[in-house]
């Protein structure tokens, strides 16, 4: 069994009041028993290639902690034929795993067969559009918890042939109060060999989106706020809840307790909406009891936390974490994707409810005791330098944000960021979806001044952490790919028959084997979670992603496969026509959808007007890059697209816009400005 509340002895966290400031550091009292992995051995080193025989999925093994049936259950699981029997992760998987670090034998940098002239070292040259690598330099190399490719190499082979090994002692770093046996781990990933199983609210809904969500889980309590503010808007949030709270009560579903937090700086109590026996003050109890909190000793595959992804069409997904896995998993990838310190100060600019929140706001930091940076309020207000401010003001050294962001920043211009030193900074990160070439570029040349690693981070709400990111420090990027696997995952790429593709190819990304961080259901419907990610290539995880692997073995993600557009037999990611429309120099950002064609939603940089000839400049540019099969049909002019609290854009908005299917728009609350649909609308016909 271990801890769920391990920060209540290791963290304290405090509260915004009326009068703090709007950012807020959390800072740990104590620093938690991390293992730390860093390699003394700063030789360059050259290795060997390998290369093995592929053999069919297996799906005997698994990689986590206690394990989570109790005794009779495992007994009877383990007799049961519609169950695998229990195995001892050894790992009977594919050999041939390390595929995507055979290059990395042709040159010691594990550049692969890249000119050296086509590439620039950290802090050395800005990165242009002919520089294909960018090395660590080596002095942040050296320093670096994974100096080498071989360093990687070494814990990755481990970890997926020795996965109850490798998880096993990094797990023995955390405090449990009592430890797993013989059987670490077990899973079934492959539906026909039945039940899938692995065993080891966001502020921004919509009174109707919380009611679902509240109806499904159907909660005790509910935690809100009066009000908060973004940017200069009030957002009121306990009035969404009372409806909510309404609507599901209608539908027989009545929560106990509103215990409601009193944000003076957006609103004041006396003019909150109260329902008498039902809503609490939070500062009228909490503060009442005592600060210490005895240790609550939980199973490792206890449920942690539910986190809805988008109810847009149907239920809502209930994505349920457990406790052992995904601490271990989030605290991990944490330290090596990032290549914390303990003098480092993080700042992730997330919103909590998402599970970039959760991750890497919230568990993953605070279990390697690091100092966070909290921050209320919309990243570009009052204006777009506000980031740089902050990270000046707390010499943030690792600031990770999503692609969107760092468009609109880029957008607005480089002055907003060089009028700030932003010299505390050392690695930069991104989340969300892919980066386009051109945005890492002015990322990491203005913003990180050539000096800082970004880790191009791949991963979703149900895999709970990192699957394919960059270690800093260990090779060269590439802007635009999020390179390789992170320790126990082997992704594969498949073919529409399920038959993975070797070396440089395109297909469906699919990940064989689990590991600790995974999702192990949608609550209160395991059909659905068998079927919409296990029953569309039997034996694998399927994430819904395209992907493209370059001949170097990197990986490059393409955006979600239901946006794969067929064009004379041509299979085109959105995610490669929008990178070639953004590398256009007066294209700002670009989201590109399936209407009739190919359709592109285009910003333009500010004070660029519209016209005919830029938008054949944009689509020639498109053909240019990709081929004239991938040139858009359409593009339509967007002053801004509709985009989440997190900086995700709402595709779904934008493909109901260009089919014309206006009435179908569904749920617009969630957007961090609602207003520019309407502006869309407006431009359709222009």
């Amino acid at each position: 069994m271990i801890s769920s509340s391990f920060t209540a002895g290791g963290v304290g966290v405090g509260l915004r009041t009326h009068d703090s400031p709007p950012v807020t550091y959390i800072k740990p009292l104590l620093t938690p028993p991390i293992l730390d992995h860093r390699c003394n051995n700063n030789k360059k080193s050259k290795f060997r290639s390998t290369r093995r025989a592929v053999k069919a999925p297996q799906t005997q093994a698994f990689l986590l902690f206690p394990h989570p049936f109790s005794q009779s259950e495992h007994t009877a699981a383990a007799s049961s034929s519609s169950v695998l029997p229990m195995a001892n992760c050894s790992l009977n998987t594919t050999t041939n795993h390390l595929r995507h670090v055979e290059s990395m034998a042709v040159l010691p940098s594990g550049a692969g067969k890249i000119p050296r002239l086509n590439a620039v070292i950290l802090g050395e040259a800005l990165a242009s559009e002919e520089d294909d690598l960018v090395f660590p330099s080596d002095d942040f190399a050296r320093q670096a918890l994974l100096p080498s490719a071989q360093k990687y190499l070494e814990m990755y082979k481990r970890s997926v042939e020795d996965p109850a090994g490798f998880w096993s002692d990094i797990a023995s770093q955390f405090l449990w109060k009592s430890k797993w046996g013989d059987t670490v781990c077990s899973e079934n990933f492959d539906i026909r060999n039945g039940n899938v199983y692995v065993q080891v609210v966001f502020a921004g809904f919509s009174a109707d989106s919380l009611a679902q969500r509240i109806m499904d889980c159907k909660p005790k309590v509910v935690l809100t706020c009066n009000a908060v503010k973004r940017g200069s808007k009030v957002i009121h949030l306990k009035d969404i809840v009372d409806a909510a709270l309404s609507e599901s009560a209608k539908n027989g579903i009545s929560v106990d307790a509103c215990l409601t937090y009193e944000n003076r700086s957006a609103m004041m109590r006396e003019t909150t909406k109260w329902q008498d026996g039902r809503d609490i003050w939070w500062q009228d109890v909490v503060p009442t009891y005592s600060t210490i909190c005895e240790v609550e000793w939980v199973d490792a595959e206890d449920p942690l936390f539910l986190l809805y992804t988008s109810g847009s069409t149907g239920k809502p997904k209930g994505v349920l974490h457990t406790t052992g896995g995904y601490m271990v998993y989030t605290a991990t990838t944490f330290k090596y994707a990032f290549d914390y310190k303990p003098s480092d100060i993080y700042w992730c600019t997330a919103d909590c409810g998402w599970i970039t929140g959760h991750s890497y706001v919230t568990y993953g930091p605070l279990l390697n005791g690091a100092t966070v940076v909290i921050y209320e309020g919309a990243p570009n207000y009052p204006d777009p330098g506000r980031c740089w401010d902050i990270v000046d003001k707390f010499k943030v050294t690792i600031f990770y944000t999503a692609p969107t962001l760092v468009r609109s920043l880029m957008r607005d211009g480089d002055a907003y960021v060089t009028r700030y030193s932003r010299k505390s900074l050392r690695v930069l990160g991104s989340v969300g979806e892919p980066i386009n070439p051109s945005a890492w570029r002015w990322f990491f040349n203005v913003v990180g001044d050539s000096k800082c690693p970004i880790s191009d981070t791949w991963w979703q709400t149900e895999t709970g952490g990192f699957m394919i990111a960059p270690l800093p420090g260990a090779w060269p990027q590439k802007p635009g790919s999020a390179t390789f696997p992170f320790f126990g995952v082997q992704p594969v790429i498949v073919d529409e028959k399920g038959i993975e593709i070797e070396g440089e190819c395109s297909g469906y990304l699919c990940v064989k084997s689990s590991w600790p961080g995974t999702f192990r259901t949608l609550y209160g419907d395991h059909e659905r979670y068998e079927t919409t990610y296990f029953k569309p290539f039997p034996g694998y995880y399927f994430s819904g992603d395209g992907c493209s692997r370059d001949k170097d073995g990197y990986y490059w993600l393409t955006g979600r496969v239901d946006d794969v557009i067929n064009v004379s037999g041509h299979r085109i990611g959105t995610a490669e026509v929008e990178s070639a429309l953004v590398s256009h120099p007066q294209c700002a950002e670009a989201a590109v959808v399936k209407g009739q064609g190919i359709y592109a939603f285009v910003t333009l940089v500010d004070g660029i007007p519209y016209s005919e000839e830029l938008r054949r400049n944009l689509i020639t540019t498109v053909r240019n890059q990709i081929g004239p099969f991938a040139a858009p049909d359409r593009i339509h002019w967007a002053p801004g697209l509709p985009k989440t609290r997190s900086g995700k854009i709402m595709r779904r908005i934008l493909r109901k816009i260009a089919s014309r299917q206006l009435d179908e728009l569904g749920d617009t609350s969630t957007l961090a400005d609602p207003g520019v649909v309407d502006q869309l609308i407006a431009l359709a016909d222009c």
